[in-house]
């Protein structure tokens, strides 16, 4: 049986989780997805695991926070006068915002505690700090051309 190399595109299902057990991500209940080996479609951990797996196989990676989502930084937290939400919707732990930042793009904040006067909110990536754990099963392998 062929196994897959860089240049292949491959099928796979996933389930990440945690390193509690969380499950964080899963293809379980929608279409495989497909990634390009040498592509950097993935993160590189998983990559280098697909490489060299053969269809119906099965494999665990771990990724770890610093080359998932990086660690979690309490500068990350920020204090927002409430005066500057919008005025429509009372702010909640666990809402999210969109903000623009100086350079135009678009950063996501949740909050977490809300004050009299101010809002915490947390620019941090919801993964940030975590060890991401992927089980992983090889589907399918679309050779190269």
């Amino acid at each position: 049986m062929a196994a897959a190399t860089k240049g292949d595109t491959v099928l796979i299902d996933y389930t990440v989780q945690t390193a509690d057990g969380r499950i964080v991500g899963k293809t379980e209940d929608n279409q495989p997805v497909a990634v390009k080996i040498g592509e950097a479609q993935i993160f590189p951990e998983v990559e280098a695991a697909l490489d060299g797996m053969e269809v119906g196989s099965e494999q665990t990676v771990t990724v770890s926070s610093d080359n998932a989502f990086g660690p979690r930084r309490e500068e990350m937290l920020i204090e927002i006068p409430r005066e500057q939400l919008p005025a429509e919707t009372a702010p909640e732990p666990g809402m999210t915002l969109a903000a623009q930042q100086q350079d135009g793009s678009t950063v996501n904040l949740t909050i977490t505690a809300v004050g009299d006067e101010t809002v915490t909110a947390d620019a941090n990536h919801p993964l940030a700090g975590e060890d991401l754990n992927f089980a992983l099963k090889l589907v399918d392998i679309q050779a190269a051309a």
